[in-house]
């Protein structure tokens, strides 16, 4: 059970120049609180002395507020701990005034009118994603983090924490720090051809959060907006949050069709797009596709949202150039990410924004969540700067080929005539169609209760399709768990 520091007083209410005395308005205010669920069973209250010196008043009301709450049983003292709320309160009385929730749908409050929310929070892509249950092989759009460079990393994080300055105790800019944002833009520059300066670079809380700010600061609600179908769940729902109507345009083997996303909806306002690996088919756009899409945007006043998110693993040839550096209308938007080259939980992207929309980007930012950490930005500038980030990418392409190929094997070997492997030349996961009459998602449930991840390929898609099959990202997994979590995966697909 929580246990509360004595030094630690909640925020007490009381009033003197209410008729009701202190002692009773101390009673009513511990007894509401522990009703509420606000104090817990064995949680420790402050002392007499220490709660009538907090509150500037005579320690008798609290000692009589405290005595007539342990006639009641909802205090006691133990020797050597002080007083904590009576842990022999059940769980179920701290309910009591608060609004019923049953299985995380929300119900009419007994004290008052109806719970509402917003009905654009209502729209956000919601499916069942029971096969998420819990931590196995094949999971998604996470990086060998068995094979990070923590030496070095953690020398990094202590060489600034040790030094911290109060500039990096203090609010940061919006767009991020200077330093980081001058060698992302070197870096997008090498390697994927942007062409930018550090004060186009908008560093974020991850690439989710560029997609969001990208998506609120461009379309107003009901605009009109291309997405891939197949396509990247995220940038759904963060399309929905900014109340975006969805025109989905498929996907063939050259990518996004663009004269269908014409006929479908010609004054679109933007268009997602992940071009160099199409998630999560896996397809590359093709130039001549590229070249249309920028003429389209260009004569429709759109904007193109260019999710590069994995393209640093490219395994068949050598990386391919972003659609930004095609761009000559400022016309695209480009998101990236450290998240899958370095780790997830370190929540650092970046957004390259042509320089007219880069105050109403800022102000957007400020008003998401201010900055993102300036210490982790510092050590990811560092990490840049000394060439480990190049050394980490150049080390994890090999490390991705082989686990890809193992992956293929293992497939062809234990389910080749019931998985056909697409989309394998880059990234960190590959899509595998199943035979027509089979359903993807009750596959992937099954797979969950027997420790392996996958996810139904339908999942990624607006109308469910003719054909389903299933998602399996490899970059997180080690080569003995790919073929162990293939053969668990053939016996799902038996029914077993």
């Amino acid at each position: 059970m929580p246990r509360l520091n004595p030094s630690f007083v909640p925020p007490v209410a009381i009033d003197a120049r209410r008729a009701i005395p202190i002692y009773r308005q101390l009673y009513e205010w511990f007894r509401s609180a522990i009703l509420a669920g606000h104090l817990t069973p064995g949680q420790r209250v402050p002392s007499t002395r220490q709660l009538a010196a907090e509150l500037g008043v005579s320690r008798i009301p609290v000692l009589g507020a405290y005595e007539q709450l342990h006639a009641e049983g909802y205090l006691e003292t133990f020797v050597g701990a002080g007083t904590c709320v009576a842990r022999s309160i059940p769980e179920r009385a701290t309910l009591i005034g608060r609004p019923s929730l049953r299985h995380g749908s929300p119900r009419a409050s007994t004290s008052g009118g109806p719970r509402r929310t917003s009905r654009l929070a209502g729209t956000i892509f919601q499916t069942d994603q029971s096969w998420l249950g819990n931590p196995g092989a094949f999971r998604i759009s996470l990086p060998a983090l068995d094979q990070f460079p923590v030496t070095p990393w953690v020398r990094l994080v202590n060489r600034h924490a040790r030094r911290v300055t109060r500039a990096m105790m203090a609010y940061g800019d919006p767009m991020g720090e200077s330093a980081l944002r001058e060698a992302s833009a070197e870096y997008v520059g090498a390697a994927r051809a942007v062409q930018c300066d550090a004060s186009q670079i908008m560093v974020t809380t991850g690439s989710q959060q560029g997609l969001l700010i990208a998506a609120r600061v461009l379309l107003d609600a009901r605009d009109a907006v291309w997405v891939e179908d197949p396509a990247y769940p995220g940038a759904r729902q963060a399309l929905l949050a900014a109340g975006a109507r969805m025109v989905p345009v498929p996907v063939d083997d050259e990518g996004l069709d663009v004269a269908r996303g014409a006929r479908a909806a010609p004054s679109a306002r933007a268009v997602y797009i992940t071009p160099s690996h199409q998630h999560p088919l896996g397809v590359t756009m093709s130039a001549t596709r590229r070249m249309t899409l920028l003429d389209w945007a260009s004569r429709a006043g759109a904007w193109i949202i260019e999710d590069d998110y994995d393209s640093e693993y490219r395994f068949d040839s050598r990386p391919i150039a972003s659609l930004h550096s095609m761009d000559a209308d400022a016309r695209v938007i480009y998101v990236g990410t450290f998240s899958k080259v370095l780790f997830p939980a370190l929540r650092l992207g970046y957004v390259v924004v042509p320089k007219d929309l880069v105050p109403m980007f800022s102000a957007m930012r400020d008003a998401s969540d201010v900055f993102s950490s300036t210490l982790y930005q510092a050590v990811v500038t560092d990490f840049i700067r000394e060439g480990h980030f190049a050394r980490h990418i150049r080390r994890m392409r090999m490390v991705y080929m082989e686990r890809r190929r193992v992956l293929v094997d293992a497939l062809r070997k234990e389910a080749g005539d019931r998985l056909e492997v697409i989309g394998a030349a880059a990234g960190l996961h590959l899509a595998a169609l199943l035979q027509p009459d089979v359903n993807d998602e009750a596959v992937a449930r099954r797979a969950a209760k027997h420790g392996v991840l996958v996810t139904p390929l339908s999942s990624c898609y607006v109308k469910r399709p003719a054909r389903g099959g299933l998602v399996l990202g490899y970059g997180g997994t080690t080569p003995d768990e790919i073929r162990d979590g293939v053969k668990a995966l053939a016996r799902c697909l038996d029914g077993r």
